[in-house]
């Protein structure tokens, strides 16, 4: 596994969407390769810190109405 399979499968583990396999081979390179190791620990703080966030969603009616908004504002 080079970096860059490294880093999608980091990015799949956040989403619980890396399979097994690819979740093995991500910890052997995490062990050689250090800055692989850095981006992963950053992104494990980074998820937990997003869930953390007292985060709202926008209903599909407050979208709309900010689509109109924007599109009369242009």
């Amino acid at each position: 596994m080079n970096c860059e399979e490294a880093s999608i499968v980091c990015n799949k583990l956040q989403y619980q969407e890396a399979g097994i396999w690819e979740k093995i081979q991500l910890r052997f390179h995490l062990l050689i390769c250090k800055a692989c190791a850095s981006f992963s620990k950053k992104n494990k703080e980074l998820t937990v810190l997003i869930k953390k966030a007292p985060l709202h969603c926008l209903s599909e009616e407050e979208k709309q109405g900010l689509e109109k908004k924007l599109k009369t504002e242009l």
